[in-house]
């Protein structure tokens, strides 16, 4: 493809059965009759095939095995018996097992076979009734803030492709920004979730910890930093996964989310963190976002109160040492962890590096831990008297492919990273949830988001909160804007 022809950005949407409808319209019109599931997975192989060359979005798929699940929808006399979302295509990511489907860990070290379950979040997910197109890209083992695998072509924004998705759920994030799907699953142990949400201009919440189901890896950690969810273009596509997944499980000792379909009008406590904890200055672009987003808070009668990042100071390095600790454990153990045929030698320069640092350091990993474990309840009395606190996603906009690429030297890499992801670990060391949402463009056409975190347990308040701004703050729609954009870009038409 010559680069004069090359488009700046790209999406799927065009008039076909999915056309742009979000999740819950899309179900709805299935209950109805108004389409079938196989109409809709059939719009979705045919966007898939028309932009993923450009995207990256899949690493897999198995399209038959899709319609398949789509005609067995249409042959039910009550389709809201194959659950809520029965119907609607999504993809899940290729950390999580999908019986029939290949687990890449996105790592050229793990070897290509296929899957003969289906892990526990995916059954849970499942449940809802979407019918899986395949598997979504991610870096190695999630590890980095780009979804830039060394072994394999990046994930590239639809939005401006010479621009990263974010991580670890870029692939999934690409997907639902582009239109192939309407929801995917992502999920979080730094920022996975609201990351590329972040990057792409979607919803991104990262639910407390032990609200959903837990997937094998989460339940093996000293501190369980994994929580698994979804990527959407809407905050009732999001509302409903919630909901609908409560009913599958329901984890005792945390508040119902239950049936949240707008905003609630209630004054709410909201604090304000602009820098992060690692001392690193939020840039121009991220702050004025923030700043924005609190004034229409403000105008809205709810109570902004400036406040100081709610946690200790030892927070960034004692994050940094688990991240290094779950890499060396990687790299150690990957035959047993990961699979059998693992080999340690095809590990990413991220992955070696984090492990070597790990080596560097190990003796400080109890106390870290400890602090980590602790964490939860700085939080929760830094949190007392506040329903939300407003923050960045990240430290500054959407960085371009090759920023964080895996073969950048380690200690360049590294730095790079600590600037760019300072304010979402924290969400997951506390068990806290926690939401990205988009709140505007820069100059390169590229989403600037906002992250809201609230209180364990309080994500009715996140979804009261992420209503309210989608009502009053319309955010903008990859399909909508104009500029330099192609689509129904079939491989053909790129060679």
């Amino acid at each position: 493809m010559a680069a004069s022809t090359v488009p700046r950005s790209v999406h799927a949407f065009t008039n076909d059965a999915l056309g742009t409808d979000d999740a819950t319209a899309l179900a709805d019109r299935i209950r109805r009759r108004d389409v079938s599931a196989v109409e809709l997975a059939e719009a979705a192989i045919s966007r898939a095939q028309a932009v993923d060359l450009l995207i990256g979005g899949l690493v897999a798929s198995d399209y038959d095995k899709a319609l398949e699940a789509a005609r067995r929808i249409d042959t039910q006399a009550d389709r809201t018996a194959a659950g809520f979302f029965a119907g609607v295509p999504t993809v899940i990511k290729d950390n999580t097992d999908i019986q029939g489907l290949p687990s890449g860990h996105g790592s050229a070290a793990v070897p290509a076979s296929v899957s003969d379950r289906t892990s526990p979040f995916a059954l849970q997910m499942l449940d809802q009734g979407y019918v899986c197109l395949g598997k979504s890209a991610l870096p190695e083992f999630g590890f980095n803030a780009t979804t830039e695998p060394a072994h394999r072509p990046p994930s590239r924004n639809p939005w401006n492709l010479a621009f990263s998705t974010g991580a670890s759920s870029g692939g999934a994030a690409a997907l639902v920004a582009a239109g192939v799907v309407p929801v995917a699953h992502a999920n979080d142990g730094g920022g996975s979730i609201r990351i590329p949400a972040a990057c792409c201009g979607l919803v991104g919440l990262k639910p407390s910890r032990g609200r959903l189901i837990d997937n094998d890896a989460a339940r093996t950690l000293p501190v369980n930093i994994i929580t698994d969810g979804i990527v959407s273009r809407s905050v009732r596509d999001t509302a409903h996964f919630m909901e609908q997944a409560e009913k599958y499980f329901h984890r005792p000792g945390l508040p119902a989310i239950g049936r949240n379909e707008g905003p609630s009008g209630e004054a709410l406590t909201i604090g304000l963190v602009l820098d992060s904890v690692n001392g690193h200055a939020t840039d121009d672009d991220t702050r004025r976002t923030v700043e924005n987003t609190a004034h229409r808070l403000e105008r809205l009668g709810h109570r902004i109160v400036p406040m100081d990042v709610p946690v200790a100071a030892s927070f960034p390095e004692d994050f940094a040492l688990y991240w290094a600790f779950l890499a060396f454990g990687v790299k150690a153990n990957g035959r047993k962890l990961i699979h059998p045929g693992f080999d340690k030698d095809h590990v990413d320069g991220l992955t070696e590096g984090l492990a070597g640092k790990f080596k560097k350091q190990f003796y400080r990993l109890p106390a870290a831990l400890w602090r980590l474990h602790r964490s939860y309840h700085h939080y929760a009395r830094a949190m007392a008297g506040f329903d939300a606190v407003l923050t960045p996603v990240l430290g500054h906009t959407t960085p371009a492919i090759g920023h964080l690429s895996p073969n950048v030297p380690f200690s360049t890499l590294f730095e790079r990273l600590t600037r760019y992801v300072g304010f979402t670990p924290l969400a997951n060391a506390t068990g806290a949830p926690a939401i990205s949402l988009p709140m505007g463009l820069n100059r390169d056409n590229l989403p600037v988001s906002v992250q809201f975190m609230g209180q364990h347990g309080g994500e009715r308040t996140l979804l009261d909160i992420a209503y309210t701004l989608e009502s009053e703050m319309p955010w903008p729609a990859l399909h909508e804007t104009s500029g330099d954009s192609q689509t129904g870009m079939t491989a053909e038409t790129m060679l």
